[in-house]
């Protein structure tokens, strides 16, 4: 009988230590749960701030974000921002010839004395101040290229007197633009030509632009600009010339 009673006791003893560890688990998840959704709505209520990108050139820029406001991608633009500022690093170009010939464009057209309805313009070649000016180089030839474009996009008429009245079919291409004047009209229904010179500059080069009356000489509109060295290095020959080719002997 005495054993049967400690044995009952015991039970007892056990069940109400394992009813007691249940309560404590039972009242320390609710207490989780609590918290958790305490600080959620503390984080719901609290204004969510981006994490700003800072341009390249500008200092003080943060470098990282706290976890609650971690933004991965803005994060990365951040650090890629915050890596330009520094004197190590050279971002690379990324404007062409053609952005220095729209400004251009815009500075002849903001100082053109005479428009009028119609008037046809013809562009010619840059070239050097200081050579010959029956000779132009590939960057004088781009400029002409890159301002008969504008010219087009202001809504002026522009003639291309490079253009012949024939379509030349060769095993090599079909041509309809030729550099002999043999094969060009006599005349041209050209009221205006823009052209101008280059001067190479420690640095780069300077372009001299206008506008001029055929019939007057009249300058009828100027623009200037600077091509940084690097800019006007990336215009390249074509790259089938200088080439050495191998051939099978025979």
């Amino acid at each position: 009988m005495t054993a049967k009673l400690m044995m009952l006791t015991l039970c007892l003893g056990l069940t109400a230590c394992a009813s007691i560890d249940k309560w404590n688990q039972t009242v320390a998840e609710k207490h989780l749960a609590e918290d958790k959704a305490r600080a959620q709505m503390q984080l719901k209520n609290t204004p969510q701030a981006t994490v700003p990108v800072v341009p390249a050139g500008t200092g003080n820029s943060p470098l990282y974000v706290t976890p609650a406001l971690y933004d991965g991608a803005a994060y990365q633009a951040t650090r890629m921002a915050a890596q330009k500022t520094l004197p190590t690093y050279l971002p690379q170009a990324q404007v062409t010839v053609n952005h220095y010939i729209q400004g251009m464009m815009h500075d002849l057209v903001a100082n053109l004395d005479l428009v009028k309805d119609g008037m046809i313009i013809g562009v010619t070649s840059f070239v050097y101040l200081d050579g010959a000016y029956d000779q132009a180089d590939l960057l004088g030839n781009q400029l002409s290229e890159g301002f008969m474009h504008e010219i087009h996009q202001f809504g002026l008429s522009v003639v291309d007197f490079k253009t012949t009245d024939f379509i030349r079919v060769t095993p090599k291409g079909d041509f309809v633009f030729s550099r002999d004047f043999m094969e060009l009209r006599e005349e041209q229904p050209i009221e205006f030509v823009l052209g101008g010179t280059l001067v190479a500059h420690q640095g780069g080069t300077l372009v001299n632009a206008r506008i001029v009356s055929v019939a007057s000489k009249k300058v009828l509109a100027t623009a200037q600009s600077f091509i940084p060295q690097n800019v006007a290095n990336a215009v390249l020959p074509s790259a089938t010339q200088g080439k050495l080719y191998l051939k099978q002997g025979e």
